[in-house]
Protein backbone atom coordinates (compact mmCIF):
# COMPACT_ATOMS: atom_id res chain seq x y z
CA UNK A 1 0.00 0.00 0.00
CA UNK A 2 1.39 3.40 -0.97
CA UNK A 3 1.79 6.08 1.68
CA UNK A 4 -0.81 8.82 1.47
CA UNK A 5 -1.01 12.29 2.95
CA UNK A 6 -4.25 12.72 4.88
CA UNK A 7 -5.76 16.18 4.37
CA UNK A 8 -8.77 17.42 6.30
CA UNK A 9 -9.77 20.80 4.82
CA UNK A 10 -11.67 23.38 6.85
CA UNK A 11 -15.46 23.06 6.56
CA UNK A 12 -15.59 26.28 4.48
CA UNK A 13 -13.04 24.95 1.96
CA UNK A 14 -14.12 21.29 1.87
CA UNK A 15 -16.18 21.71 -1.29
CA UNK A 16 -13.37 23.56 -3.09
CA UNK A 17 -10.92 20.81 -2.08
CA UNK A 18 -13.36 18.14 -3.32
CA UNK A 19 -13.63 19.91 -6.69
CA UNK A 20 -9.84 19.82 -7.03
CA UNK A 21 -9.67 16.19 -5.79
CA UNK A 22 -12.23 14.86 -8.27
CA UNK A 23 -10.53 16.67 -11.17
CA UNK A 24 -7.36 14.58 -10.69
CA UNK A 25 -6.67 11.43 -12.68
CA UNK A 26 -7.14 9.08 -10.90
CA UNK A 27 -9.47 10.88 -8.51
CA UNK A 28 -8.25 11.62 -5.00
CA UNK A 29 -10.40 9.52 -2.68
CA UNK A 30 -11.78 10.20 0.76
CA UNK A 31 -10.76 8.10 3.76
CA UNK A 32 -13.29 9.57 6.17
CA UNK A 33 -16.25 11.90 6.24
CA UNK A 34 -14.05 14.94 5.76
CA UNK A 35 -10.56 13.55 5.11
CA UNK A 36 -8.90 13.02 1.72
CA UNK A 37 -5.98 10.66 0.99
CA UNK A 38 -3.67 12.59 -1.33
CA UNK A 39 -0.75 10.81 -3.00
CA UNK A 40 2.54 12.56 -2.13
CA UNK A 41 3.30 13.42 -5.77
CA UNK A 42 -0.05 15.26 -6.06
CA UNK A 43 0.18 17.12 -2.75
CA UNK A 44 2.45 19.76 -4.28
CA UNK A 45 -0.24 20.44 -6.91
CA UNK A 46 -2.98 21.22 -4.37
CA UNK A 47 -3.95 24.90 -4.70
CA UNK A 48 -2.60 26.85 -1.74
CA UNK A 49 -5.89 28.66 -0.91
CA UNK A 50 -7.76 25.39 -0.25
CA UNK A 51 -5.05 24.18 2.16
CA UNK A 52 -5.08 27.23 4.45
CA UNK A 53 -6.27 26.11 7.88
CA UNK A 54 -6.46 22.44 6.88
CA UNK A 55 -5.12 19.60 8.98
CA UNK A 56 -2.41 17.68 7.12
CA UNK A 57 -1.34 14.37 8.68
CA UNK A 58 -2.57 15.56 12.07
CA UNK A 59 -0.87 18.98 11.96
CA UNK A 60 -2.34 22.35 11.08
CA UNK A 61 -1.15 23.50 7.66
CA UNK A 62 0.42 26.97 7.73
CA UNK A 63 0.87 28.36 4.26
CA UNK A 64 3.28 31.04 3.08
CA UNK A 65 0.23 33.12 2.07
CA UNK A 66 -1.03 32.99 5.66
CA UNK A 67 2.42 34.01 6.93
CA UNK A 68 2.41 37.04 4.60
CA UNK A 69 -0.96 38.14 5.95
CA UNK A 70 0.30 37.96 9.55
CA UNK A 71 3.77 39.36 8.84
CA UNK A 72 3.12 42.66 10.61
CA UNK A 73 1.69 41.05 13.73
CA UNK A 74 4.19 39.79 16.30
CA UNK A 75 2.91 37.79 19.23
CA UNK A 76 4.84 36.94 22.37
CA UNK A 77 7.86 39.10 21.57
CA UNK A 78 10.09 39.98 24.49
CA UNK A 79 10.59 43.67 25.21
CA UNK A 80 13.27 45.53 27.14
CA UNK A 81 10.71 46.38 29.84
CA UNK A 82 10.18 42.68 30.47
CA UNK A 83 13.87 42.22 31.22
CA UNK A 84 14.27 45.16 33.58
CA UNK A 85 14.08 42.97 36.71
CA UNK A 86 16.35 40.23 35.40
CA UNK A 87 20.01 40.05 36.30
CA UNK A 88 22.50 37.47 35.18
CA UNK A 89 23.73 34.88 37.65
CA UNK A 90 27.40 35.06 38.43
CA UNK A 91 29.07 31.67 38.86
CA UNK A 92 29.72 31.01 42.54
CA UNK A 93 27.37 33.78 43.67
CA UNK A 94 24.25 32.55 45.46
CA UNK A 95 20.89 33.48 43.97
CA UNK A 96 18.69 35.84 45.98
CA UNK A 97 16.08 34.33 48.28
CA UNK A 98 12.56 34.05 46.90
CA UNK A 99 9.93 35.52 49.24
CA UNK A 100 7.46 33.03 50.74
CA UNK A 101 4.47 34.82 49.16
CA UNK A 102 5.83 33.94 45.71
CA UNK A 103 4.99 30.28 46.31
CA UNK A 104 1.51 28.83 45.95
CA UNK A 105 -0.45 27.50 48.94
CA UNK A 106 0.15 23.87 47.89
CA UNK A 107 3.90 24.20 47.29
CA UNK A 108 6.42 22.08 49.16
CA UNK A 109 9.86 23.44 49.98
CA UNK A 110 12.77 21.44 48.63
CA UNK A 111 15.24 20.05 51.13
CA UNK A 112 18.69 21.56 51.17
CA UNK A 113 21.32 19.43 49.39
CA UNK A 114 23.20 17.15 51.75
CA UNK A 115 26.97 17.49 51.32
CA UNK A 116 27.32 13.88 52.54
CA UNK A 117 25.72 12.70 49.28
CA UNK A 118 28.86 13.62 47.33
CA UNK A 119 32.03 11.72 48.22
CA UNK A 120 34.81 14.14 49.12
CA UNK A 121 37.68 11.95 47.87
CA UNK A 122 36.75 12.20 44.17
CA UNK A 123 38.60 14.56 41.84
CA UNK A 124 36.76 17.55 40.43
CA UNK A 125 34.61 16.71 37.43
CA UNK A 126 33.76 13.14 38.48
CA UNK A 127 30.18 12.42 39.49
CA UNK A 128 29.46 8.79 40.43
CA UNK A 129 26.00 7.25 40.30
CA UNK A 130 25.00 6.06 43.78
CA UNK A 131 22.87 3.27 42.23
CA UNK A 132 25.68 1.63 40.25
CA UNK A 133 29.41 1.97 39.61
CA UNK A 134 29.20 4.38 36.66
CA UNK A 135 30.96 7.75 36.78
CA UNK A 136 29.97 10.84 34.81
CA UNK A 137 31.77 14.03 33.86
CA UNK A 138 28.74 16.24 34.63
CA UNK A 139 26.07 16.31 37.30
CA UNK A 140 23.48 16.67 34.56
CA UNK A 141 24.65 13.46 32.89
CA UNK A 142 24.61 11.58 36.19
CA UNK A 143 21.12 12.89 37.05
CA UNK A 144 19.76 11.96 33.61
CA UNK A 145 21.23 8.47 34.04
CA UNK A 146 19.64 8.11 37.48
CA UNK A 147 16.22 9.15 36.17
CA UNK A 148 16.39 6.66 33.29
CA UNK A 149 18.15 3.68 34.88
CA UNK A 150 17.20 3.99 38.57
CA UNK A 151 13.71 5.60 38.62
CA UNK A 152 12.80 3.93 41.90
CA UNK A 153 15.54 5.80 43.83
Amino acid sequence: MRPMIHVQPTPQLRRAFAVWATAQTPKVRTVGTSTFAVPPHLFTDVPEPVLIGATVDGHRYVSPLEDEQNAGELLGVATAAGFSEVREAVPGEPLPEVPAEAYGPDSTPLPAPDPADEPADLPDGVFPCPGCDKEFTTERGRDAHRRQKHPED
